[in-house]
């Protein structure tokens, strides 16, 4: 594999544990500081806010002045995020500040490393490539918390000091061996920064429905991940030690997908895949209110991941194939878009768990099979431009 897919993995993989490294953490924190446990809950939604507001901005930059500037200024902004976090650990106001800070420099890599490679692969491999990206961010997740509780045992600080120091080393093997990816056909792109037709591509009917998909995939995810537990120490009575092991489980089930099936999917095939996602996360969102018993729940749990997962990664091949030469502001919308999701969905469906826990996940599977339509209507529109297409652009595309 190229070195430079690996480099970048390697950034996605601290992007995702950087937000999961926190959480068996932040409790532990929050009661020595005696204070509200509503901070558990701002502590996390603060850093996907920040990524909300400027991950779009990050965006635009990159197609500016190049992704490898931007990926060295968010890893040293992210490592000193980590930084700032172990400095404060007896400051809320602290621990705050560093978080915003996390969210905007993680914002600022996730869009230059997708559209790094965006800019290196072509219509026939993009998906294979976002597919290794993909198994990166689901490392990501899976050692995140793991890796978090493992080191507080040495001391709080412990798992920030050392995300930082991995991360500045990160910064000097990008600095040495990762070369800039903009081409120079690229560079006219540069005077149109932040212009009505940079972002004129927003007015695309296509672009729109692939931005709405994937704020719902990750309102999705985000959802089913802050109601899951919840319901299932209800329920079945589940441990934190097997909900860590399920969570795993799916963790894998995800990589999974992404190494043996993403890979595989041709140019054009992505929004039928795409469609196959959103049903097996359908029914696994059906089946999660009716499990009684530790491995159905397991079950639900990676099937819903696998569909995610294809959704997902497919999803946002499809929008840096859509956006041409401004991958790095479409990247940096959807994560944008991403963020949100992940701010609205755990606040909405923990709300609904409350009222009525079944009900929870069957409005989550109703979404689920809602949104195919946007991706049918996705499809009907792409199929319609291609047949308008003069039969020299079709070659164009073909080749």
């Amino acid at each position: 594999m190229n070195k430079r897919i690996v480099l970048l993995m390697l950034i996605q993989v601290f992007i995702y544990l950087g937000f999961g490294i926190i959480i068996p953490v932040i409790p532990e924190i929050v009661s020595k500081l005696d204070t509200s446990s509503v901070h558990l809950g701002g502590l996390l939604a603060i850093y996907s806010l920040s990524s909300f507001i400027t991950a779009p901005f990050w965006g635009g930059l990159s197609d500016r002045f190049g992704r490898k500037s931007m990926i060295l200024i968010g890893l040293m902004g992210y490592s000193f995020s980590f930084v700032l976090f172990g400095l404060f650990l007896n400051s809320l106001a602290g621990l705050y500040a560093s978080r915003v800070l996390g969210g905007i420099f993680s914002g600022a890599l996730y869009s230059a490393t997708i559209s790094y490679v965006a800019d290196n692969t072509n219509e026939d491999n993009r998906t294979k490539y976002m597919g290794f990206i993909g198994i990166s961010i689901g490392v990501g997740f899976i050692l995140g918390p793991s890796i978090g509780g493992f080191l507080s045992t040495l001391s709080l600080t412990a798992p920030f000091y050392s995300s930082a120091g991995l991360l500045l080393l990160l910064f000097f093997l990008t600095w040495l061996l990762l070369p800039d990816s903009i081409r120079k056909g690229e560079n006219a792109m540069k005077h149109r920064f932040l212009s009505k037709k940079q972002w004129g591509m927003l007015r695309s009917n296509q672009m729109i429905a692939l931005l709405n998909f994937t704020f719902i995939a990750t309102l999705l995810m985000a959802g089913l991940e802050s109601t899951f537990q919840l319901f299932e120490i209800k329920n079945i009575g589940i441990t934190p030690v097997q909900i860590g092991l399920l969570f795993m489980i799916s963790g894998f089930a995800d990589a999974i997908v992404q190494g043996a099936i993403i890979p595989f999917i041709k140019r054009g095939q992505e929004a039928r895949w795409i469609i196959a996602g959103q049903i097996a996360s359908g029914a696994a969102l059906l089946l999660i209110p009716f499990t009684q018993e530790l491995w159905i729940a397991g079950a639900a749990l990676a099937l819903f991941s696998a569909g995610n997962a294809l959704v997902r990664t497919c999803t946002i091949s499809l929008i840096t194939l859509q956006a041409k030469h401004q991958q790095g502001l479409a990247s940096g919308i959807s994560y944008s878009l991403d963020s949100l999701g992940r701010i609205i969905g755990p606040l909405a469906f923990t709300f609904l768990l409350d009222i009525h826990a079944v009900t929870t996940f069957i409005v989550l599977s109703i979404i689920t099979f809602f949104s195919i339509l946007i991706m049918v209507y996705f499809e009907k529109i792409r199929s319609a431009h291609t047949t308008m297409l003069p039969q020299n652009d079709k070659q164009r595309r073909i080749h």
